[in-house]
């Protein structure tokens, strides 16, 4: 479909056709699962038969016919009757003598469910520059069409829909764009006081609006939250200039000339004004377009709509406005003649216009005391942004949370699920919660990574004006974090999703800890991570510190003993190959199903690789022909390592992730994650930071950069137009 980048399958994935052999059979008959993956291999492969009477042929050939013969197999039957071994006396060992083949899948990692029932997922991912409304839409049409396909007990649902937050958002802006422009009107109509004088600049708004999106279209924006909120902001900036315009026709109208007279004065009183105030304008929202990173992608086409509002206003104050005062402006009523509202209005407004200007007179009769003081308010102001909280991009309610789920290492996959369900059924009951969708084997705390102690739950929420009281995001995320920790096999997170999709798998900072003293001890890498979220924990400004990184996963190894090998005749990479195919699922071939080509996978069948006396059973024929037990060769020792091994920037690294807490912002806790961090930890190690807080980060100081650009640049547009400095 057009707009769509990627599609990812979870809970199923790609076909694959399994053969599941039967360690007990093959030694019995002496064999390996070398012998059946050859045996399919040489049975079940591309040919290329060629023709009869292909050219060259002698002269004369008058018929040419190609040949087609079964190569790949395709069937389970099929798989089933290959020939693994003959006997002298005429017998046949096939594949199903020594297993069985199913069309299963090509991995078992995940268990994907939708409210406890077994599902399927598909992630629909659109592609850069894509509009996510329309791709939604095609999506959801598809869907309709392939579901007169389905079988009859087979249904599709999209619960999980994240253009129903750009919808929402955009809708509130559309409100909000309403509101504004009626809001406008009525300012212009108290203080104007005039029907004819209000239509003036109310006709700015639509005049301006569609001159913005004529821009948009121009440089190559589209209409979404950023283009959106420029246009609402803008509102407000462009009848600025036609109201100084009505104003100033107005008074003239009110000194006795004639609209057109009275227009054209105005104009060459206000003309200046009007280019200054559009280039200061310029000026202050230009610099922001032109920031690197992923602050100038979102603050650019804000800024530039902005920009481009400015100029098209300016234009139309000094054309179309004019000659709006000219036709439509008349002599106003006297004030004393105005009904009761406005008469009071403008009663209380006089006063405070007279207290204003004695002020100002005032001030100006002292301004060295004014100018003191406006150097005090500047010091204030510039005491109070350095001590004012910093943060990046608020956590928006988006109409779903996270909970991510870490039950102890080496739990199965179905541990994993049984925990998932209890989640699903707890999240399920908590009101304010539509649907809950689980998948177990994905760790969100690790880059999404496969681990099948690991699962996470997407708790989809009730629409924004269904929910009632106590059901906004952060009510809901305090009362499920309470009620799971109910769930004593696991612990379990839950999260804001991040505020920009793709920029990390949850809201919070994400702080990499490294190892940069060129070793890979991972035991030292655990006890510092932990030692930095033990020292964060104690802190009242973070919540849910923790990290998902552990170096004492239970494992075992296998030790070979190479000497026994080669007594007992046997090769080390037949003890290597008989582990991968009985225990790693090995790699046979390709088959052709539905028109499409899948792989064919040998493994052991589950019963018989469920503990590590398995292991010692398992047999490999000798050179002899003698069947040797792996126990007699290999030695299985418990033994301890990290389950997941990453890398940030070439370094050992684990992740630490967490939350402000209420009261407190993004920036404040990356500076106290920094502090504790540095007292923290030893020499040889280092952290970075990661996802959105490393966006964070990277932007730093850019804005009081840029803010400062924005002052230079107003105060050389001043300067140049009134000519002093």
């Amino acid at each position: 479909l057009p707009g769509v980048g990627s599609v990812n399958v979870f809970g199923a994935g790609q076909y694959s056709m399994r053969v599941w052999l039967d360690p007990n059979k093959l030694q019995a008959l002496a064999l390996m699962p070398q012998d059946v993956i050859q045996a399919i291999q040489q049975q079940s492969q591309q040919v290329t038969a060629g023709q009869i009477g292909m050219p060259p042929a002698p002269q004369g050939q008058a018929f040419q016919y190609t040949l087609n013969v079964q190569g790949r197999l395709d069937e389970t039957s099929e798989f089933d009757d290959v020939i693994v071994k003959t006997g002298s006396n005429g017998d046949v060992t096939r594949v199903r003598d020594v297993g069985r083949v199913e069309l299963g899948a090509q991995t078992y990692s995940q268990i994907f469910s939708l409210d406890k029932k077994p599902a399927t997922g598909i992630g629909v991912f659109q592609s850069p520059g894509a509009n996510a409304l329309e791709v939604q839409q095609a999506v959801k049409k598809k869907m309709a069409e392939l579901a007169r396909g389905f079988p009859q007990d087979v249904q599709f649902d999209i619960p999980f829909d994240t253009t129903k937050f750009v919808s929402a958002s955009i809708h509130e802006v559309y409100k909000t764009l309403i509101e504004a422009g009626f809001l406008v009107l009525v300012v212009i109509l108290v203080f104007l006081q005039d029907w004819r004088a209000m239509l003036v600049p109310a006709t700015t708004v639509p005049v301006t609006i569609i001159g913005a999106f004529a821009a948009m279209a121009a440089l190559g924006f589209t209409i979404n939250l950023s283009t959106l909120f420029a246009i609402v902001l803008a509102i407000g900036i462009v009848v600025d200039d036609a109201i100084v315009v009505v104003e100033g026709a107005a008074h003239n109208i009110e000194q006795g000339m004639s609209g057109h007279d009275a227009a054209i004065k105005a104009m060459d009183q206000l003309f200046a004004p009007i280019i200054g105030i559009t280039l200061v304008l310029v000026s202050v929202f230009l610099p922001a377009a032109f920031l690197p990173g992923l602050t100038g992608r979102i603050y650019a086409q804000f800024a530039l709509v902005i920009a481009a509002t400015a100029l098209i206003s300016a234009i139309n104050a000094a054309t179309l406005k004019p000659t709006q005062c000219a036709l439509w402006l008349r002599r106003p009523v006297p004030p004393e003649q105005r009904n009761w509202f406005y008469r009071g209005f403008n009663s209380v407004y006089d006063r405070i216009e007279k207290g204003y200007t004695s002020f100002i007179d005032r001030m100006v009769q002292h301004s060295n005391v004014s100018v003191v003081v406006a150097l005090i308010l500047i010091a204030i102001g510039g005491y109070g942004l350095s001590r004012v909280p910093t943060g990046f991009i608020p956590i928006e309610d988006q109409g779903y949370l996270l909970a991510a789920v870490q039950l102890p290492d080496g739990a199965a996959l179905d541990r994993t699920q049984r925990v998932l369900d209890q989640v699903t059924e707890i999240a399920g009951k908590t009101p304010g919660v539509a649907q809950v969708i689980g998948i177990s084997g994905i760790s969100a705390l690790d880059n999404s990574s496969s681990l099948a102690n690991a699962g996470v739950a997407y708790l989809i929420l009730k629409d924004w004006d269904a929910r009632g009281p106590g059901e906004d995001l952060r009510s809901l995320v305090v009362g499920l974090n309470q009620k799971l920790e109910a769930i004593p096999e696991a612990r379990i997170f839950v999260l804001p999703p991040p505020p920009i999709q793709g920029i990390g798998n949850a809201a919070g900072f994400a702080m990499q800890v490294e190892l940069r003293d060129g070793n890979s001890d991972f035991g030292k890498l655990q006890a510092v991570t932990q030692a930095v979220v033990g020292n964060a924990q104690t802190q009242s400004a973070l919540q849910r510190v923790s990290s998902p990184f552990r170096s004492l996963v239970p494992q075992f190894d296998v030790e070979v003993d190479r000497i026994k090998t080669q007594t007992l005749h046997v090769t080390t990479d037949q003890v290597f190959s008989t582990l991968a195919a009985y225990l790693g699922s090995s790699y046979v071939n390709q088959f052709n199903k539905f028109g499409r080509t899948f792989q064919v996978y040998a493994q052991a069948d589950a019963q018989f690789r469920l503990t590590t006396k398995d292991i010692e059973s398992l047999t490999i024929r000798n050179s002899q022909g003698a069947m040797i037990p792996l126990g007699t060769i290999a030695t299985v020792t418990p033994a301890v390592g990290p389950s997941l091994i990453s890398l940030y920037n070439l370094y050992p690294s684990a992740t630490i992730i967490g939350l402000p807490s209420q009261g407190y912002s993004s920036g404040q806790s990356i500076t106290l994650m920094e502090q504790i961090a540095d007292k923290t930890l030893p020499p040889g190690t280092g952290y970075e930071w990661t996802a959105m807080s490393y966006q964070e980060k990277a932007v730093g100081s850019q804005i009081y950069y840029v803010f400062g650009l924005a002052l230079l640049l107003v105060y050389l547009v001043l300067a140049g137009q009134y000519e002093s400095w």
